[in-house]
C-alpha cells in the first residue's frame, strides 16, 4: 500500500512540475512573440515583475516610504486629521506639529492676546440664500457642506450614508450632475440639485431642459436650491464621464440615458453660450421652481466675473445668481483627464479672493452668496476660505474620507476597495451605512466646531467674523505676509 502511495505522490509531483513547465513555456512564447511591450519581448516572463512592482509601488510609497506630509493629493497627516474628526476622536496631537510653518504657502492665523471667553462665544449665524429674490428661499446653518458627488460616481450606500449623516449634522448635500436618486431623499437632508451640462434627471428626449421634470424635482421639500454647473476644478472644459461599467439600469433610469453605455456629458451647456444666456437660464429655473438658483464654476480669469457683473447691472439684481460655488483647480473628480486636472484653472487660493473682490467692486457681494471648494478638507483651510470672504465651504473628498476612503486612486475603475466609488455589491458590502452616516455627521460637526475654535483664538465671537487680517501666508523667504496685504479687501 505504501508503495502505491509513493507512486501516486511521484505521479502528482511530475504532473505539477510538467504543468508548471508547460505554463511557463507558453508564457515565454507569448511574451517573446508579442509586439506591444518591448520589455517583455526582450525579457520574457521575468519582465512581468516590473509591472507587478509598478502596480504595488503606489501602495508601498503610501504606507512605507513617504513621510506624513509628502503624499498627494492628500498627505497622511491630513487624512489622519479627517479620520479623527469623523471618528469623533478630536484633533489632538502630541509632541508638536509636523506642519512646516516656514514653507511657502503655509497658512497661519493671527492669535489674539485675549481670546474670547466661553461665555462670550456666539453660535455661527445662519445665512439666507435667495431671500427676497425667489418664492422659497433657503436658510443654511452649517459652514461646511457636502460637495457635488453624483449617484453613479459614488455608490448607493455612500449616498445613503452622506444623506443620513448630513441630516444629522444639519448640512446640505449637493446631488452632483447625476440626478436625484431615492437614496438622496430617504436621508431627509437639505439637497442642492445640480443641473449639469447633460441635464441628467431633468432632460427631455433630445437632452434639453424639461420644465415638467424640473418642477417634479422642485416639488420635493428637501430640494432647497438648484445649481447650474458650468465647470468643475478637476476638469474645466470637459463634461462628466461615467464609464459604462457604472451605468446600471437604475442609474440609467435616473439619468435618462441608455444602460451599459459610457455616460458622457457635453463640455458645456449647449443652450448657454454667453453671459446673457446664462442669466436667462438662471431666471428660467428660478421662475419654474420658485427656489434659489446658483452657478458652479472653476475660475480661469476675470472675464466671466466682469461680464456677469455688467450684465446684471444692466438687467437688474433680480437676474443675478443667488449663489456662486467657486471650485479651485485642485478640485477632485472620479474621472478626469490628467492634462486638465494638473494644469487647468486657478487654485482656490488665488481664485477665491479675486472672486470676492470682483463681487464687492460691482456691488453684488450682498446679493450673491459664495461657496468655496477645492481641497478644503481641514478646519484650517475652511477657516482660511471664510476669512477670504466665502460664506460656506463645500468638500467632497473630506466627506469621502469620513466614509472610509483610503485614497486608493481607483474612483474611475469601479474597483474602489472601500465601496464608495463602485457598484460591485461585494465591495459595497464593506460600507455599513449606519456606521458611516454617524462618521459623516461627526466630520461635519467637528469641522464647524474647530473652525469656531480658530475664530475664538483670533479673538472673534464666531467664524463669520473672520477677515483677511486674521490670516497670514508664508512667502518663499520663509516670512509671512497678511492676507489683507496680498489681497486688499475692496470697499
Amino acid at each position: 500500500m505504501s508503495g502505491l502511495q509513493s507512486v501516486f505522490h511521484i505521479g502528482i509531483g511530475v504532473f505539477i512540475a510538467l504543468s508548471l513547465f508547460l505554463g511557463l513555456f507558453f508564457w515565454y512564447l507569448r511574451d517573446i512573440t508579442q509586439k506591444r511591450h518591448t520589455l517583455l519581448r526582450n525579457f520574457p516572463v521575468i519582465g512581468h515583475l516590473r509591472f507587478f512592482f509598478e502596480r504595488l509601488g503606489e501602495y508601498f510609497r503610501q504606507y512605507f516610504f513617504l513621510n506624513d506630509r509628502e503624499e498627494m493629493p492628500f498627505n497622511r497627516a491630513t487624512r489622519a486629521w479627517v479620520y479623527r474628526l469623523a471618528k469623533d476622536e478630536g484633533g489632538i496631537i502630541g509632541f508638536g506639529s509636523t506642519y512646516n510653518q516656514q514653507e511657502s504657502g503655509a497658512i497661519l492665523f493671527v492669535n489674539a492676546p485675549f481670546p474670547v471667553l466661553e461665555e462670550d462665544k456666539l453660535p455661527t449665524p445662519p445665512l439666507d440664500i435667495g431671500a427676497g429674490w425667489c418664492r422659497m428661499p433657503f436658510t443654511a446653518t452649517s459652514l461646511v457642506n457636502v460637495s457635488a458627488m453624483s449617484y453613479g460616481a459614488i455608490s448607493k450606500p455612500a449616498v445613503q450614508a452622506l444623506a443620513r449623516g448630513a441630516a444629522r449634522a444639519g448640512c446640505w448635500v449637493d446631488t452632483g450632475e447625476g440626478g436625484l436618486s431615492p437614496y438622496h431623499l430617504e436621508g431627509g437632508c437639505d439637497l442642492i440639485f445640480q443641473i449639469g451640462t447633460a441635464k441628467y434627471g431633468v432632460r427631455d428626449a433630445s437632452g434639453a431642459l424639461d420644465p415638467a421634470k424640473l418642477k417634479q424635482i422642485a416639488a420635493h421639500d428637501s430640494v432647497r436650491a438648484f445649481e447650474i454647473k458650468l465647470s468643475q476644478g478637476a476638469k474645466p472644459g470637459k463634461g462628466g464621464v461615467l464609464p459604462a461599467s457604472k451605468v446600471t439600469p437604475e442609474i440609467a433610469r435616473i439619468r435618462g440615458i441608455p444602460v451599459g453605455q459610457d455616460s458622457l456629458s457635453p463640455n458645456r451647456h449647449p443652450d448657454i453660450a454667453n453671459v446673457g444666456a446664462l442669466l436667462d437660464s438662471i431666471e428660467r429655473v428660478r421662475d419654474l421652481t420658485g427656489k434659489p438658483v446658483g452657478i458652479k464654476t472653476a475660475i480661469g480669469g476675470w472675464e466671466l466675473l466682469h461680464d456677469l457683473a455688467e450684465a446684471i447691472q444692466r438687467r437688474g439684481l433680480h437676474t443675478a445668481p443667488d449663489f456662486l460655488v467657486i471650485d479651485g483647480g485642485e478640485g477632485g473628480s472620479g474621472a478626469a483627464p490628467q492634462a486638465l486636472a494638473d494644469h487647468m484653472s486657478l487654485s482656490i487660493m488665488e481664485g477665491l479672493p479675486r472672486v470676492i473682490d470682483a463681487l464687492m467692486e460691482s456691488g453684488l457681494r450682498e446679493r450673491v452668496r459664495v461657496v468655496a471648494a477645492g481641497k478644503l478638507v481641514t478646519p484650517a483651510k475652511a477657516a482660511w476660505a471664510l476669512a477670504c470672504g466665502a460664506d460656506f465651504v463645500n468638500t467632497a473628498r473630506g466627506f469621502m474620507f469620513s466614509l472610509g476612503c483610503i485614497q486608493a486612486l481607483r474612483c474611475h475603475s469601479n474597483t474602489c476597495p472601500t465601496g464608495i466609488a463602485t457598484h460591485n455589491p461585494r465591495l459595497q458590502r464593506g460600507l455599513v451605512v449606519e456606521d458611516k452616516a454617524l462618521r459623516v455627521a461627526h466630520y461635519a460637526q467637528n469641522m464647524n466646531k474647530e473652525i469656531a475654535m480658530i475664530a475664538h483664538s483670533c479673538g472673534l465671537r464666531h467664524p463669520r467674523e473672520l477677515r483677511r487680517e486674521h490670516v497670514r501666508i508664508v512667502q518663499p523667504n520663509g516670512l509671512s505676509l497678511a492676507l489683507s496685504t496680498l489681497y486688499p479687501m475692496s470697499s
